[in-house]
């Protein structure tokens, strides 16, 4: 039987239409390779516009295009690295723990999420978009706190040494914010690859000296973690900055340009974008008591939220006492033996939830419940009160920039020994395709 002559023209017009199709379209293309995943073309082209249209709307001027891509690539490689070890542990950020994160951001920025949701959509950003990258971001953040969190060990002696600095300074202080670049060396170099990192870090430091714009020097030739953000680092003390920073910023002034200096990582320049005095005499603190129960394989995130709803509910008509619930069915072993009691603290030393949770508290007041990084919480704010510095102060104060200072330096160190031990395979661009 022969073919109908229509059928076989409009085969032919329909090859023929896709063929046309496929002339116009670029398709997508995997670019790196890391482990058992893969970066699209496409991520790394929205990342770099991403960059663009921040340095535009910040006045900042950027290196060239391929500079740019080696440090886009990069940072995309280590989140992927991480994402990685968030889905072998198992953490996944789930709707409910999102949700309630968009909700807070929302009341921070004193919207509804109805109207933050219009907000993201005229900045031109898909809504599902947004809520992707806060969880992937989110995240981030928990994986690093795992991971870190148990590297790190604050010994009395440091805390009392701290002290006694913190002490002798009359709680003055210097807070500095700094730019970075790292010239990357090689684990066991040869003299030969230390000579060219050195010769490397001495033309990069001469054309910071020159042109003054380190920002854009930083994402052209840094290998440091904040590459991509012009090297710049949040404000921080000598008391809290990694030790190798500390130890070359301590008779620092606004401007300074430090360096190159030799570590193990490679060589680093360090300038001082400013440098702020910090005069701490008093503390607000709190007093509080909170019921923690940890979703898993047998309890969903649903039925933990449900349970502490129940909670909140029976203790506001009268028919449970807090602290005989806390005793039950906390998981916080530290608190829930003492019927949640976590004693006075300065919110700040809480997760972020737990502290933005307080911090909207009237006193005697219940929260609903909530998720933070723990797990699903209710808190019960008991006191408020503002402290002179006292020693217990400064004892909690020297322990959260100790933790801080090693977080720094252990996060670092983590990361960099995740890629070391990855597969990582960086597939050319061809800019000529198409």
């Amino acid at each position: 039987m022969k073919p109908c002559k229509h059928l076989i023209i409009a085969i032919l017009s329909l090859a023929m239409s896709h063929m046309a199709l496929a002339e116009n379209t670029t398709l997508d293309r995997v670019s790196v390779q890391i482990n058992e995943g893969i970066v699209l073309e496409s991520e790394i082209t929205n990342m770099v516009k991403t960059v663009k249209a921040n340095a535009t709307a910040a006045g900042q001027s950027l290196p060239s295009d391929q500079a740019l891509r080696t440090q886009v690539i990069e940072r995309l490689i280590m989140t992927r690295l991480q994402m990685q070890m968030a889905d072998r542990i198992g953490l996944h950020i789930g709707d409910l723990q999102l949700d309630q994160t968009i909700g807070n951001i929302a009341k921070e920025q004193k919207l509804t999420v109805e109207q933050m949701r219009q907000k993201i959509s005229n900045e031109g950003m898909n809504w599902g978009q947004y809520r992707e990258q806060l969880r992937e971001e989110i995240t981030l953040g928990e994986i690093q706190r795992i991971q870190v969190q148990r590297r790190i060990q604050v010994s009395p002696q440091e805390i009392s040494n701290l002290v006694n600095m913190i002490e002798e300074q009359g709680l003055k202080q210097i807070e500095f914010q700094i730019g970075h670049i790292l010239i990357e060396i090689p684990n066991n170099p040869t003299s030969e690859q230390l000579e060219k990192a050195s010769n490397r870090a001495n033309t990069v430091l001469d054309r910071v000296k020159d042109s003054g714009d380190f920002r854009r020097m930083a994402i052209a030739a840094s290998a440091g973690p904040k590459a991509l953000e012009g090297g710049i680092w949040d404000y921080m003390n000598i008391n809290e900055m990694p030790t190798l920073f500390a130890e070359v910023l301590s008779n620092a002034k606004k401007g300074d340009i430090i360096g190159p200096i030799r570590s193990g990582a490679g060589f680093h320049i360090i300038k001082v974008i400013d440098a702020r005095g910090l005069q701490t005499k008093e503390v607000d603190e709190v007093r509080s008591r909170h019921i923690l129960v940890k979703p898993s394989p047998i309890l969903s995130e649903e039925r933990a939220k449900a349970m502490l709803d129940k909670f909140v509910k029976q203790i506001r008509a009268g028919d449970a006492d807090f602290a005989a619930l806390a005793r039950q069915y906390s998981e916080d072993p530290g608190s829930g033996a003492k019927g949640g009691e976590l004693g006075w603290a300065d919110p700040s030393v809480y997760v972020p939830a737990f502290s933005q949770a307080l911090n909207e508290l009237k006193v005697n007041e219940i929260s609903e419940p909530f998720r933070s990084s723990h797990g699903w919480h209710i808190v019960q704010l008991e006191e408020r009160r503002t402290t002179d510095a006292t020693d217990k102060f400064n004892t909690n104060k020297a322990h959260q920039l100790i933790f801080r200072r090693k977080f720094n330096e252990e996060l670092q160190a983590w990361l960099d020994e995740m890629r070391a031990e990855a597969y990582i395979e960086v597939f050319e661009a061809d800019f000529n395709r198409g």
